[in-house]
Protein backbone atom coordinates (compact mmCIF):
# COMPACT_ATOMS: atom_id res chain seq x y z
CA UNK A 1 0.00 0.00 0.00
CA UNK A 2 1.05 3.93 -0.63
CA UNK A 3 0.00 6.60 1.83
CA UNK A 4 -3.07 8.93 1.00
CA UNK A 5 -0.23 12.26 0.04
CA UNK A 6 1.48 9.49 -1.74
CA UNK A 7 -2.15 8.40 -3.90
CA UNK A 8 -3.06 11.97 -4.36
CA UNK A 9 0.31 12.62 -5.95
CA UNK A 10 0.41 9.55 -8.26
CA UNK A 11 -3.81 10.36 -9.28
CA UNK A 12 -4.59 14.16 -9.83
CA UNK A 13 -4.04 15.47 -12.95
CA UNK A 14 -5.31 19.06 -13.09
CA UNK A 15 -3.20 22.38 -13.73
CA UNK A 16 -0.68 22.50 -11.14
CA UNK A 17 -1.13 18.81 -9.29
CA UNK A 18 2.36 16.57 -9.71
CA UNK A 19 0.96 14.22 -11.94
CA UNK A 20 -0.99 16.92 -13.82
CA UNK A 21 2.30 18.53 -14.94
CA UNK A 22 3.77 15.36 -15.78
CA UNK A 23 1.21 14.66 -17.75
CA UNK A 24 1.39 18.07 -19.60
CA UNK A 25 4.91 16.85 -20.97
CA UNK A 26 3.30 14.31 -22.92
CA UNK A 27 1.39 14.59 -26.51
CA UNK A 28 -1.60 13.83 -25.45
CA UNK A 29 -4.08 11.32 -27.70
CA UNK A 30 -7.76 12.74 -27.41
CA UNK A 31 -9.80 11.59 -30.46
CA UNK A 32 -10.15 10.31 -33.89
CA UNK A 33 -9.56 12.40 -37.29
CA UNK A 34 -12.47 11.12 -38.46
CA UNK A 35 -14.77 11.93 -35.37
CA UNK A 36 -14.39 15.20 -37.16
CA UNK A 37 -15.78 13.93 -40.53
CA UNK A 38 -18.90 13.41 -38.69
CA UNK A 39 -19.29 17.14 -36.51
CA UNK A 40 -15.98 19.20 -37.44
CA UNK A 41 -16.62 20.37 -33.76
CA UNK A 42 -16.27 18.62 -30.72
CA UNK A 43 -16.38 19.39 -27.01
CA UNK A 44 -13.33 17.30 -25.30
CA UNK A 45 -12.54 17.13 -21.67
CA UNK A 46 -8.26 16.50 -20.97
CA UNK A 47 -6.50 16.35 -17.49
CA UNK A 48 -9.10 18.81 -15.82
CA UNK A 49 -9.72 21.03 -18.48
CA UNK A 50 -12.65 21.75 -20.76
CA UNK A 51 -12.19 22.46 -24.39
CA UNK A 52 -13.07 22.72 -27.98
CA UNK A 53 -11.90 20.48 -30.86
CA UNK A 54 -12.50 21.74 -34.25
CA UNK A 55 -11.34 21.40 -37.81
CA UNK A 56 -12.06 24.63 -40.12
CA UNK A 57 -13.17 24.73 -43.85
CA UNK A 58 -9.02 25.33 -44.79
CA UNK A 59 -8.78 21.65 -42.62
CA UNK A 60 -6.51 23.21 -40.12
CA UNK A 61 -7.34 21.69 -36.92
CA UNK A 62 -7.48 23.47 -33.31
CA UNK A 63 -7.88 22.90 -29.57
CA UNK A 64 -9.26 26.33 -27.69
CA UNK A 65 -10.69 27.25 -24.45
CA UNK A 66 -14.27 26.63 -24.59
CA UNK A 67 -15.80 29.99 -23.83
CA UNK A 68 -15.93 33.03 -26.19
CA UNK A 69 -14.49 36.12 -24.80
CA UNK A 70 -17.83 38.38 -25.64
CA UNK A 71 -20.49 36.89 -23.85
CA UNK A 72 -19.35 33.06 -22.97
CA UNK A 73 -21.36 31.53 -25.29
CA UNK A 74 -19.89 27.63 -25.53
CA UNK A 75 -18.32 27.33 -28.71
CA UNK A 76 -19.23 23.50 -29.13
CA UNK A 77 -21.95 25.00 -31.27
CA UNK A 78 -19.32 27.15 -33.16
CA UNK A 79 -19.35 27.40 -37.40
CA UNK A 80 -15.95 26.65 -38.91
CA UNK A 81 -14.42 29.48 -41.49
CA UNK A 82 -12.04 29.34 -43.39
CA UNK A 83 -8.87 30.00 -40.86
CA UNK A 84 -10.83 29.18 -37.68
CA UNK A 85 -13.69 28.88 -35.54
CA UNK A 86 -16.51 31.18 -35.03
CA UNK A 87 -18.85 32.24 -31.92
CA UNK A 88 -22.69 31.67 -33.39
CA UNK A 89 -23.79 34.35 -31.62
CA UNK A 90 -21.98 37.45 -33.15
CA UNK A 91 -19.30 35.64 -35.44
CA UNK A 92 -16.45 36.76 -32.96
CA UNK A 93 -13.71 34.54 -34.77
CA UNK A 94 -10.98 32.46 -32.98
CA UNK A 95 -7.84 30.76 -34.74
CA UNK A 96 -5.92 28.07 -33.61
CA UNK A 97 -3.48 30.06 -31.58
CA UNK A 98 -6.53 31.46 -29.50
CA UNK A 99 -6.44 35.25 -31.06
CA UNK A 100 -9.84 36.45 -31.61
CA UNK A 101 -9.16 37.20 -35.42
CA UNK A 102 -12.21 39.04 -36.17
CA UNK A 103 -15.01 40.89 -34.31
CA UNK A 104 -18.17 41.78 -36.66
CA UNK A 105 -19.95 44.82 -36.20
CA UNK A 106 -17.10 46.25 -33.93
CA UNK A 107 -15.20 49.40 -34.67
CA UNK A 108 -11.19 47.94 -35.52
CA UNK A 109 -12.84 44.46 -35.73
CA UNK A 110 -9.62 43.06 -36.88
CA UNK A 111 -7.13 44.62 -34.11
CA UNK A 112 -8.51 42.88 -30.63
CA UNK A 113 -5.31 41.59 -29.21
CA UNK A 114 -6.95 39.18 -26.67
CA UNK A 115 -6.90 35.47 -26.83
CA UNK A 116 -8.38 32.31 -25.17
CA UNK A 117 -6.56 29.23 -24.22
CA UNK A 118 -5.52 27.25 -26.90
CA UNK A 119 -2.88 24.23 -27.16
CA UNK A 120 -1.19 23.09 -30.35
CA UNK A 121 -2.54 19.64 -32.03
CA UNK A 122 -0.97 17.46 -34.71
CA UNK A 123 -2.37 14.30 -36.41
CA UNK A 124 -0.54 10.70 -36.47
CA UNK A 125 -2.09 7.52 -38.02
CA UNK A 126 -5.64 9.04 -37.47
CA UNK A 127 -5.29 9.95 -34.23
CA UNK A 128 -5.60 13.36 -32.92
CA UNK A 129 -2.67 14.10 -30.41
CA UNK A 130 -2.84 17.61 -28.10
CA UNK A 131 0.47 19.06 -26.78
CA UNK A 132 -0.58 20.88 -23.01
CA UNK A 133 2.43 22.28 -21.87
CA UNK A 134 5.42 24.28 -22.26
CA UNK A 135 6.40 25.73 -25.30
CA UNK A 136 7.87 24.83 -27.64
CA UNK A 137 6.22 21.74 -27.80
CA UNK A 138 8.56 18.35 -28.17
CA UNK A 139 8.25 16.01 -31.42
CA UNK A 140 5.18 13.87 -31.64
CA UNK A 141 6.78 10.42 -30.82
CA UNK A 142 6.15 7.83 -33.85
CA UNK A 143 5.35 4.75 -31.74
CA UNK A 144 5.40 2.03 -34.30
CA UNK A 145 1.26 0.69 -34.93
CA UNK A 146 0.50 4.44 -35.65
CA UNK A 147 3.03 4.42 -38.66
CA UNK A 148 3.45 0.69 -39.53
CA UNK A 149 3.50 0.35 -43.37
CA UNK A 150 0.06 -1.82 -44.95
CA UNK A 151 -2.48 -2.04 -41.98
CA UNK A 152 -5.66 -1.92 -41.45
CA UNK A 153 -6.47 -0.07 -38.23
CA UNK A 154 -9.67 1.34 -36.26
CA UNK A 155 -10.12 3.79 -32.80
CA UNK A 156 -12.59 2.47 -29.94
CA UNK A 157 -13.35 4.81 -27.40
CA UNK A 158 -14.81 4.70 -23.86
CA UNK A 159 -15.16 7.08 -21.04
CA UNK A 160 -14.58 5.35 -17.52
CA UNK A 161 -16.04 6.39 -14.61
CA UNK A 162 -12.55 6.39 -12.65
CA UNK A 163 -9.26 7.40 -12.33
CA UNK A 164 -6.58 6.89 -15.13
CA UNK A 165 -4.08 4.81 -12.74
CA UNK A 166 -6.75 1.87 -12.09
CA UNK A 167 -6.67 1.59 -16.04
CA UNK A 168 -3.44 1.64 -16.16
CA UNK A 169 -2.26 -0.63 -13.04
CA UNK A 170 -4.07 -3.81 -15.05
CA UNK A 171 -1.14 -3.34 -17.33
CA UNK A 172 0.95 -3.82 -13.90
CA UNK A 173 -1.18 -7.26 -13.29
CA UNK A 174 -0.08 -9.93 -15.52
CA UNK A 175 -2.05 -12.30 -13.39
CA UNK A 176 -5.10 -10.97 -13.07
CA UNK A 177 -5.95 -13.02 -16.39
CA UNK A 178 -6.44 -16.36 -14.48
CA UNK A 179 -9.42 -14.88 -13.14
CA UNK A 180 -10.93 -11.65 -14.87
CA UNK A 181 -10.46 -13.31 -18.10
CA UNK A 182 -10.37 -17.02 -17.04
CA UNK A 183 -12.99 -18.14 -14.52
CA UNK A 184 -15.14 -14.86 -14.51
CA UNK A 185 -15.19 -15.21 -18.65
CA UNK A 186 -16.62 -18.87 -17.94
CA UNK A 187 -18.91 -17.78 -15.32
CA UNK A 188 -20.31 -15.12 -17.73
CA UNK A 189 -20.72 -17.78 -20.61
CA UNK A 190 -22.15 -20.32 -18.32
CA UNK A 191 -24.91 -17.45 -17.21
CA UNK A 192 -25.42 -16.95 -20.62
CA UNK A 193 -25.63 -20.14 -21.58
CA UNK A 194 -23.07 -19.43 -24.46
CA UNK A 195 -20.06 -21.67 -22.86
CA UNK A 196 -20.85 -24.26 -25.55
CA UNK A 197 -20.94 -22.13 -28.54
CA UNK A 198 -18.56 -19.56 -27.18
CA UNK A 199 -15.94 -21.31 -26.07
CA UNK A 200 -15.72 -25.09 -27.66
CA UNK A 201 -12.78 -25.08 -29.27
CA UNK A 202 -9.63 -25.52 -27.11
CA UNK A 203 -7.99 -22.11 -28.65
CA UNK A 204 -10.54 -20.00 -26.90
CA UNK A 205 -8.96 -17.23 -24.66
CA UNK A 206 -10.58 -18.59 -21.40
CA UNK A 207 -9.23 -22.00 -21.28
CA UNK A 208 -5.66 -20.67 -21.29
CA UNK A 209 -5.69 -17.84 -19.70
CA UNK A 210 -7.41 -19.95 -16.52
CA UNK A 211 -4.02 -22.07 -16.60
CA UNK A 212 -2.32 -18.86 -15.88
CA UNK A 213 -2.57 -19.11 -12.32
CA UNK A 214 -0.35 -22.60 -12.10
CA UNK A 215 3.16 -23.17 -10.84
CA UNK A 216 3.39 -19.59 -10.61
CA UNK A 217 7.42 -19.33 -9.16
CA UNK A 218 7.52 -15.64 -8.97
CA UNK A 219 7.17 -11.89 -10.53
CA UNK A 220 9.21 -9.88 -12.09
CA UNK A 221 9.08 -6.12 -13.52
CA UNK A 222 12.48 -4.06 -14.66
CA UNK A 223 12.71 -1.21 -16.31
CA UNK A 224 13.58 -0.67 -20.72
CA UNK A 225 14.31 2.49 -22.84
CA UNK A 226 10.68 3.56 -22.69
CA UNK A 227 8.79 2.51 -19.93
CA UNK A 228 9.22 -1.73 -18.49
CA UNK A 229 8.51 -5.01 -19.28
CA UNK A 230 7.45 -7.64 -16.61
CA UNK A 231 6.39 -11.21 -16.55
CA UNK A 232 5.53 -14.37 -14.47
CA UNK A 233 7.79 -17.18 -13.87
CA UNK A 234 6.66 -20.66 -14.07
CA UNK A 235 7.66 -23.75 -12.30
CA UNK A 236 6.54 -27.39 -13.45
CA UNK A 237 7.91 -28.45 -9.86
CA UNK A 238 5.02 -26.58 -8.52
CA UNK A 239 2.56 -27.64 -10.67
CA UNK A 240 2.69 -25.59 -13.91
CA UNK A 241 3.09 -27.43 -17.24
CA UNK A 242 6.19 -26.73 -17.92
CA UNK A 243 9.30 -24.68 -16.83
CA UNK A 244 8.94 -21.23 -18.51
CA UNK A 245 8.82 -17.39 -18.37
CA UNK A 246 5.65 -15.49 -19.59
CA UNK A 247 5.90 -11.88 -20.58
CA UNK A 248 3.31 -9.62 -20.15
CA UNK A 249 2.19 -6.89 -22.61
CA UNK A 250 4.66 -4.16 -23.54
CA UNK A 251 4.15 -1.17 -21.06
CA UNK A 252 5.26 2.44 -23.04
CA UNK A 253 5.21 5.17 -20.12
CA UNK A 254 3.12 7.01 -19.04
CA UNK A 255 0.03 5.59 -20.49
CA UNK A 256 0.54 3.21 -23.40
CA UNK A 257 0.07 -0.75 -23.62
CA UNK A 258 0.82 -2.57 -26.39
CA UNK A 259 -0.27 -5.72 -26.70
CA UNK A 260 1.58 -7.98 -29.44
CA UNK A 261 4.04 -6.33 -31.28
CA UNK A 262 3.69 -4.75 -34.63
CA UNK A 263 3.25 -6.18 -37.69
CA UNK A 264 1.32 -9.18 -36.08
CA UNK A 265 -2.09 -9.97 -37.61
CA UNK A 266 -3.25 -7.79 -34.55
CA UNK A 267 -2.03 -5.41 -32.36
CA UNK A 268 -3.08 -2.60 -30.12
CA UNK A 269 -2.37 0.02 -27.95
CA UNK A 270 -4.15 0.74 -24.85
CA UNK A 271 -4.11 3.85 -24.00
CA UNK A 272 -5.49 5.55 -20.69
CA UNK A 273 -5.46 8.89 -21.27
CA UNK A 274 -6.95 11.08 -18.16
CA UNK A 275 -10.00 13.10 -18.83
CA UNK A 276 -9.81 14.46 -14.89
CA UNK A 277 -9.35 13.36 -11.58
CA UNK A 278 -12.38 10.64 -11.81
CA UNK A 279 -12.98 9.87 -15.21
CA UNK A 280 -10.77 7.91 -17.76
CA UNK A 281 -10.96 8.27 -21.86
CA UNK A 282 -9.76 4.98 -22.76
CA UNK A 283 -8.68 4.11 -26.57
CA UNK A 284 -8.02 0.92 -27.56
CA UNK A 285 -5.79 1.63 -31.07
CA UNK A 286 -6.13 -1.44 -33.14
CA UNK A 287 -3.57 -2.56 -36.05
CA UNK A 288 -4.22 -5.41 -38.39
CA UNK A 289 -1.08 -5.93 -40.72
CA UNK A 290 -0.73 -8.17 -43.71
CA UNK A 291 2.22 -9.57 -43.76
CA UNK A 292 4.47 -10.31 -46.78
CA UNK A 293 3.24 -11.71 -49.74
CA UNK A 294 -0.71 -11.09 -48.24
CA UNK A 295 -2.62 -8.42 -49.81
CA UNK A 296 -4.88 -6.17 -47.89
CA UNK A 297 -8.35 -5.41 -48.16
CA UNK A 298 -8.67 -1.84 -48.65
CA UNK A 299 -10.15 0.54 -46.16
CA UNK A 300 -10.85 3.78 -47.25
CA UNK A 301 -10.27 5.62 -44.04
CA UNK A 302 -9.58 4.91 -40.17
CA UNK A 303 -12.63 4.42 -38.52
CA UNK A 304 -13.93 5.04 -34.76
CA UNK A 305 -16.55 3.78 -32.49
CA UNK A 306 -17.71 3.53 -28.75
CA UNK A 307 -18.16 -0.26 -27.96
CA UNK A 308 -21.05 -0.31 -25.98
CA UNK A 309 -20.24 -1.07 -21.61
CA UNK A 310 -24.14 -1.78 -20.92
CA UNK A 311 -26.95 -3.45 -22.50
CA UNK A 312 -30.43 -2.05 -23.84
CA UNK A 313 -31.96 -3.05 -20.28
CA UNK A 314 -29.04 -1.32 -18.49
CA UNK A 315 -26.96 -4.45 -17.59
CA UNK A 316 -23.33 -4.30 -17.72
CA UNK A 317 -22.02 -6.57 -20.90
CA UNK A 318 -18.92 -9.05 -19.82
CA UNK A 319 -18.64 -11.37 -22.72
CA UNK A 320 -15.82 -9.67 -23.68
CA UNK A 321 -11.85 -9.00 -22.57
CA UNK A 322 -11.73 -5.34 -22.46
CA UNK A 323 -15.00 -4.86 -20.73
CA UNK A 324 -14.01 -7.69 -18.26
CA UNK A 325 -10.93 -5.44 -17.45
CA UNK A 326 -12.96 -1.77 -17.27
CA UNK A 327 -15.31 -3.51 -15.16
CA UNK A 328 -12.87 -4.52 -12.51
CA UNK A 329 -11.09 -0.77 -12.72
CA UNK A 330 -14.52 1.01 -12.44
CA UNK A 331 -15.32 -1.33 -9.14
CA UNK A 332 -12.31 0.20 -7.21
CA UNK A 333 -14.21 3.23 -7.02
CA UNK A 334 -13.61 7.25 -8.33
CA UNK A 335 -10.25 7.23 -6.70
CA UNK A 336 -9.46 4.29 -5.15
CA UNK A 337 -7.45 4.43 -1.60
CA UNK A 338 -4.23 2.75 -2.03
CA UNK A 339 -3.42 3.17 1.68
CA UNK A 340 -6.11 0.61 2.62
CA UNK A 341 -5.24 -2.04 -0.25
CA UNK A 342 -3.41 -5.85 1.12
CA UNK A 343 -0.79 -6.33 -1.39
CA UNK A 344 0.80 -9.63 -2.40
CA UNK A 345 3.31 -11.40 -4.64
CA UNK A 346 1.59 -11.21 -7.92
CA UNK A 347 1.73 -7.17 -7.45
CA UNK A 348 5.28 -6.84 -7.67
CA UNK A 349 4.86 -5.15 -11.22
CA UNK A 350 2.47 -2.94 -9.59
CA UNK A 351 4.76 -1.61 -6.74
CA UNK A 352 7.28 -0.79 -9.58
CA UNK A 353 4.75 0.78 -11.88
CA UNK A 354 3.72 3.04 -9.38
CA UNK A 355 7.61 3.66 -8.43
CA UNK A 356 8.52 4.79 -12.37
CA UNK A 357 5.32 6.81 -12.07
CA UNK A 358 6.39 8.82 -8.97
CA UNK A 359 10.69 8.89 -10.40
CA UNK A 360 8.98 11.04 -13.45
CA UNK A 361 6.81 12.96 -11.37
CA UNK A 362 10.16 13.96 -9.34
CA UNK A 363 12.23 14.67 -12.28
CA UNK A 364 9.65 17.34 -14.07
CA UNK A 365 9.80 18.99 -10.59
CA UNK A 366 13.47 19.03 -11.01
CA UNK A 367 13.06 20.95 -14.04
CA UNK A 368 14.13 18.04 -15.91
CA UNK A 369 12.57 16.08 -18.78
CA UNK A 370 11.02 12.94 -17.50
CA UNK A 371 11.33 9.50 -19.95
CA UNK A 372 9.70 9.32 -23.22
CA UNK A 373 10.03 13.25 -23.87
CA UNK A 374 11.67 13.24 -26.98
CA UNK A 375 12.97 17.00 -27.83
CA UNK A 376 14.26 15.64 -31.82
CA UNK A 377 12.20 13.24 -33.94
CA UNK A 378 13.68 10.04 -33.29
CA UNK A 379 11.50 7.88 -36.23
CA UNK A 380 9.57 4.83 -35.80
CA UNK A 381 9.98 3.85 -31.92
CA UNK A 382 9.08 0.21 -31.27
CA UNK A 383 7.74 0.00 -27.22
CA UNK A 384 10.07 -3.15 -26.48
CA UNK A 385 13.07 -1.40 -28.45
CA UNK A 386 13.55 -4.20 -30.94
CA UNK A 387 12.79 -3.52 -34.74
CA UNK A 388 10.18 -6.51 -35.45
CA UNK A 389 11.01 -5.11 -39.33
CA UNK A 390 13.33 -7.39 -40.05
CA UNK A 391 11.73 -10.81 -38.59
CA UNK A 392 8.13 -9.80 -40.88
CA UNK A 393 10.37 -9.28 -44.23
CA UNK A 394 11.95 -12.99 -43.93
CA UNK A 395 10.55 -15.49 -46.16
CA UNK A 396 9.52 -17.71 -43.48
CA UNK A 397 7.80 -15.02 -41.13
CA UNK A 398 4.61 -17.55 -40.54
CA UNK A 399 6.52 -19.71 -38.99
CA UNK A 400 8.37 -17.00 -37.26
CA UNK A 401 6.04 -14.57 -36.06
CA UNK A 402 2.33 -15.61 -37.10
CA UNK A 403 1.84 -19.25 -35.48
CA UNK A 404 -1.71 -19.28 -36.35
CA UNK A 405 -3.29 -21.55 -33.59
CA UNK A 406 -1.72 -19.02 -31.32
CA UNK A 407 -3.93 -16.20 -30.30
CA UNK A 408 -7.32 -15.86 -30.15
CA UNK A 409 -6.93 -12.23 -32.00
CA UNK A 410 -5.56 -13.60 -34.92
CA UNK A 411 -8.39 -16.06 -35.89
CA UNK A 412 -10.94 -13.57 -36.19
CA UNK A 413 -12.71 -15.45 -39.29
CA UNK A 414 -13.47 -18.67 -36.91
CA UNK A 415 -15.48 -16.54 -35.03
CA UNK A 416 -13.10 -15.11 -32.17
CA UNK A 417 -13.60 -11.64 -33.30
CA UNK A 418 -16.59 -12.01 -30.92
CA UNK A 419 -14.49 -12.33 -27.75
CA UNK A 420 -13.15 -8.89 -27.37
CA UNK A 421 -13.77 -4.92 -28.24
CA UNK A 422 -13.36 -5.14 -32.02
CA UNK A 423 -16.44 -7.76 -32.46
CA UNK A 424 -18.89 -3.92 -32.24
CA UNK A 425 -15.76 -1.82 -35.23
CA UNK A 426 -17.18 -0.66 -38.47
CA UNK A 427 -14.69 -2.07 -40.43
CA UNK A 428 -14.31 -5.75 -38.54
CA UNK A 429 -15.07 -7.95 -41.92
CA UNK A 430 -12.33 -6.65 -43.19
CA UNK A 431 -10.42 -7.74 -40.36
CA UNK A 432 -11.74 -11.22 -40.73
CA UNK A 433 -11.26 -11.05 -44.11
CA UNK A 434 -7.41 -9.97 -43.64
CA UNK A 435 -7.24 -13.10 -41.08
CA UNK A 436 -8.42 -15.45 -43.48
CA UNK A 437 -6.02 -14.33 -46.65
CA UNK A 438 -3.22 -14.75 -43.83
CA UNK A 439 -4.04 -18.20 -42.81
CA UNK A 440 -4.47 -19.20 -46.43
CA UNK A 441 -1.29 -17.98 -47.65
CA UNK A 442 0.96 -19.55 -44.46
CA UNK A 443 -0.59 -22.99 -44.84
CA UNK A 444 0.03 -22.87 -49.06
CA UNK A 445 3.59 -21.61 -48.13
CA UNK A 446 3.63 -24.42 -45.70
CA UNK A 447 2.94 -26.90 -48.04
CA UNK A 448 5.62 -25.60 -50.49
CA UNK A 449 7.98 -26.03 -47.74
CA UNK A 450 9.80 -22.56 -47.70
CA UNK A 451 12.67 -22.57 -46.81
CA UNK A 452 13.68 -20.88 -43.13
Amino acid sequence: MISREQNERLTRVGPGTPCGELMRRYWIPFAAASQLDDNPVRKVRILGESLVLYRDKSGTLGLIGERCLHRLVDLKYGIPDENGLRCPYHGWLYGEDGACRDRPMEHNRHSFNQKIKAYPVRELGGMIFAWMGPLPAPALPQWDLFVWPNAIRQIAFNVLDCNWLQCQENTGDPTHSAWAHGEFFRYVLERQGALQERAASEDHTLHDRRTLGDGIKELFARGTEYGFEKGTVYSKELGAKEDRTRIHSTVIFPFYTQTDVAGSPRSEFQIRVPIDDTHTLHICYQCYAAPPGVELPKQNRIPWYEPPTHDEQGRPVLDYVLAQDAIMWVAQGDITDRSQEMLGRTDVPIVFLRRQLDEQISKVERGEDPMNFFRQDLGVLHGNGKSPYEGWAAPDWFRKKLMVSASFRQMFHRGFYKDDTDRYSPDVELVKELHRRIEDYAEKAARENVPA
